[in-house]
């Protein structure tokens, strides 16, 4: 036995009690949603004066009348495909002219440093 006896012996907790007295998650999922009011139904929004509703995994018209977008969306298609081409053709260009300028910079470098030969060669000569 210590001779100022133990200064640190904490008292053991006590057990937890269950957090939750409701039997609600016992419910299974529809019933929970007629008690909680989790029933939102399908997500919608408008968009450029246009009504959509999520459905499946897609996002699809409320009026049902797609035949105007569908020209337009046709439209939009070919445009972009265009743009895209149009993007990997001066892409590419970009690349060559990268290859010429590399091309003429080596070939430059070379000829100072021929100049630069010379020059030493022709100052031992006089």
């Amino acid at each position: 036995m210590p001779l100022f006896g133990n200064s640190f012996s904490p008292k053991k907790t006590p057990p937890r009690k269950w957090a939750s007295l409701s039997n609600l998650h016992l419910l299974d999922r529809s019933t929970r949603e007629v008690e909680l009011g989790l029933e939102y139904g399908t997500p919608t929004m408008n968009l450029a004066g246009q009504s959509l509703k999520f459905e499946n995994g897609h996002w699809v018209s409320e009026s049902g009348s797609f035949v105007g977008d569908r020209r337009e969306l046709q439209r939009l298609r070919k445009r972009n495909q265009q743009l895209e081409e149009e993007n990997n053709l001066l892409r590419l260009k970009v690349d060559i002219l990268l290859d010429m300028l590399s091309e003429t910079t080596a070939e430059s470098h070379l000829m100072e440093k021929e100049l630069e030969e010379l020059k030493q060669y022709s100052r031992r000569k006089k």
